[in-house]
């Protein structure tokens, strides 16, 4: 028909449920009762619950938010805590009841800490009983704070100084353990989280309950030899960063069992973990994976378990996946993403004709392709879209249902990091070939450009790492008069390995171009990391012109 007299299109006549994380829990509650969530402390017991107890322990805390604590719909409640039960079921407990679930990055600089909370207009801060010194001292500096609740028992609460202090479970106790969710518009906002802060203060991301959702089905959809409900997970990535990179929404959704490790990721401890607990599946960045790793060559140990690891946050080296796939026989799935997109929009599944060797290792070294769901482009300095020809490398933009429109009352963020078309604007350079491989080259404040041509400080490093007696190396661009920059590598040895610039620089010869080969080698006795885990090349920056 004409549009003048066009039809309206045809309704479908399908239910219109919202998707909500509350549904989730409900959902585990009853199809996967049973299932365990396992909280690991060093020296302290096992703390083992299920699904149904999670269920109806988030169901107190939601009736003492509203009831207690008097938390309304859109209110933000923060969490200040390491992965555990009682975090997890914040999770769902603050969503689920219409508030804002704030999970705050314990590892950031107090002014960082001060600048989120006070941003989020945070009223209630839940921490963990040793954390409670790190708040302390900067209580007074958050106003809008009316109380704290210390995630323990009352015969555990510490003498504390923060206002209005109680005990968690002196919280919840007594109060319902059913509840009948608030049917909620599945765009209300469910958590926040902010970017590390690298540069500026950090970034609200606004997360909403069908984005959350969304992302789950689109990874439970997209893992190879995926979680299921045979799955126990490991999530050494913590519920402070990115939703935990989602996996406290697909293990509920699937059924999985879920433990949490012992915050402090001594490698013994986490072997351990792996060992007793009988995980499948784990997430984590490279630098947990690279200490583990030499832990068990170490120790000539093998697991007994262990099927998939998920890397993320920065690029793993080749060494690494060559080692837990050949030597460990454990399936490496590296993927891509960030805070504001929720943060998986690439996964590391090899098509068909890559998944032999030695083409899969080749093709697990990249960030995989891109989930249904995302839409991806890479552009120039000038914004020109680049063709996907694995050669062309330029800025990742990206859109879609579960990536960031904009920064949570940061209009000048906003305004640098969205597109006038709407597209997420990453920071990070790649390059994608004709099969649809995402290859990340660097950050656009790490490359390094040197007489013109630029030199990616995460190939160099990854070749660095495969070292026999390197554990970490990393590359920073330093000033230099006629090449503009010139690369210079931090590396760290291996426990019980000796390390020299000279050795270092023996063995990259003939690996990268001669351009590539860094000026100076520094062995340094550790690398600074940022809150997240990955390498503060800024730091390092700082502290080489400090030198210089």
């Amino acid at each position: 028909m004409s549009a003048r007299g066009a039809a309206p299109a045809l309704a479908g006549l399908m239910m219109d449920r919202s998707l909500l994380i509350s549904r989730l829990i409900d959902h585990a509650a009853l199809w996967h009762a049973d299932v365990e969530i396992v909280t690991l402390r060093t020296g302290v017991q096992d703390r083992r619950g299920t699904y149904r107890e999670l269920r109806a322990r988030s169901a107190q805390l939601a009736h003492a938010l509203a009831e207690r604590l008097h938390v309304a719909p859109g209110d933000r409640v923060a969490t200040f805590a390491w992965n555990s039960q009682r975090h997890l079921e914040l999770y769902y407990g603050v969503s689920g009841s219409g508030a804002v679930l704030h999970t705050i990055n314990p590892r950031l600089f107090a002014p960082q800490i001060a600048y989120v909370v006070n941003h989020a207009r945070d009223r209630f801060v839940f921490v963990d009983a040793d954390l409670v010194p790190l708040l302390e001292p900067l209580a007074a500096q958050l106003p809008a704070v009316e109380g704290y609740v210390v995630l323990c028992d009352e015969a555990e609460m510490p003498a504390t100084t923060l206002r209005n202090a109680i005990a968690y479970e002196t919280l919840i106790a007594g109060l319902p353990g059913d509840i009948t969710w608030p049917e909620l518009d599945e765009r209300t906002a469910s958590s926040l989280c902010y970017t590390s802060g690298t540069t500026g203060n950090p970034k609200g991301v606004l997360y909403s309950h069908r984005s959350t959702l969304l992302h789950a089905f689109a990874q439970a959809a997209s893992w190879q030899a995926g979680p299921g409900s045979q799955a126990a997970i490991l999530p050494v990535v913590p519920l402070f960063h990115a939703n935990a990179w989602g996996l406290p929404y697909l293990a509920p959704m699937q059924g999985s069992k879920l433990v949490f490790a012992d915050p402090h990721l001594d490698p013994a401890a986490l072997y351990d973990a792996f060992e007793r607990e009988q995980i499948t599946l784990t997430c984590g960045v490279p630098t947990i994976w690279l200490r583990l790793l030499e832990y068990l060559e170490r120790n000539d140990l093998r697991f007994s378990s262990l099927k998939l690891l998920g890397v993320g946050g920065s690029a793993p080296p080749r060494a690494m996946i060559e080692a837990f796939e050949l030597k460990y026989g454990v399936c490496v799935m590296n993927a891509w993403g960030m805070t504001e997109t929720s943060p998986a929009c690439t996964v590391g599944q090899p098509k068909a004709q890559h998944d032999v060797l030695p083409q899969r290792i080749d093709y697990k070294t990249r960030a995989g392709r891109c989930l249904f769901g995302v839409d991806m482009r890479i552009v120039d300095d000038d914004g020109a879209p680049l063709p996907n020809d694995g050669v062309a490398q330029g800025e990742i933009h990206v859109r879609g249902p579960w990536i960031a429109s904009s920064y949570f009352e940061d209009d000048d963020a906003t305004a640098r990091g969205i597109t006038a078309d709407g597209w997420l604007r990453t920071g990070d350079i790649a390059t994608i070939d004709a099969d649809g491989y995402v290859m990340i080259r660097d950050r656009t404040k790490d490359v390094i450009k040197s007489g013109g041509e630029w030199i990616s400080s995460i190939d160099l490093e990854n070749v660095a790492v495969a070292h026999p007696a390197v554990a970490e190396a990393a590359a920073i661009g330093v000033p230099h008069p006629t090449w503009s920059e010139r690369p210079v590598l931090f590396v760290v040895a291996k426990q019980d390995h000796a390390l020299d610039a000279d050795s270092v620089l023996a063995f990259l010869d003939g690996k990268v171009a001669k351009w590539w080969l860094p000026d100076e080698v520094l062995v340094v006795a550790e690398l600074p990391h940022t809150a997240t885990g990955k390498v503060s090349k800024r730091t390092l920056r700082e502290r080489y012109a400090a030198q210089a």
